[in-house]
């Protein structure tokens, strides 16, 4: 058995120090939904105006994106307990990181932690799609 683990060991750290690379280079995609506190039209646009102010344009960002949840859709399968989504897709972890720690997304949450009562994040790698 021993003889066995001093043979893993380096295909483990190999893999390992592989999918660290890996996720540097992916892009990672950052998904929030914001649960209202007051669920009001006009804390829907509030929230929103400040995404749109604080969170839009940071170095490394690949595509932004902020709405509000389409009531329309009502099947089994919609979550409805949110009311404003937030999508953004970084270059790699390390510009997402960079972006958790920025002072504009530190003062977005100042100024707007009042609106909601739950917040969700749902943060993945993306794998590109094969050409076709």
């Amino acid at each position: 058995m021993l003889r066995r683990s001093f043979f893993l060991a380096p295909v483990v750290a190999g893999l390992a120090a592989r999918n660290l690379a890996a996720a540097d280079d992916a892009q990672l995609a950052h998904m929030v939904f914001f649960t209202l506190k007051d669920r009001t039209d006009a804390n829907r646009d509030a929230l929103v105006a400040g995404c749109k102010k604080y969170l839009d344009g940071h170095e490394g960002t690949v595509y932004f994106s902020v709405g509000t949840r389409g009531k329309e859709f009502d099947r089994d399968v919609n979550a409805t307990d949110w009311d404003v989504a937030l999508h953004l897709v970084f270059k790699n972890k390390t510009a997402h990181d960079t972006y958790q720690e920025h002072p504009r997304h530190l003062k977005f949450i100042e100024e707007n932690k009042q609106y909601w009562g739950k917040v969700q994040v749902f943060d993945s790698y993306l794998t590109p799609a094969a050409s076709k």
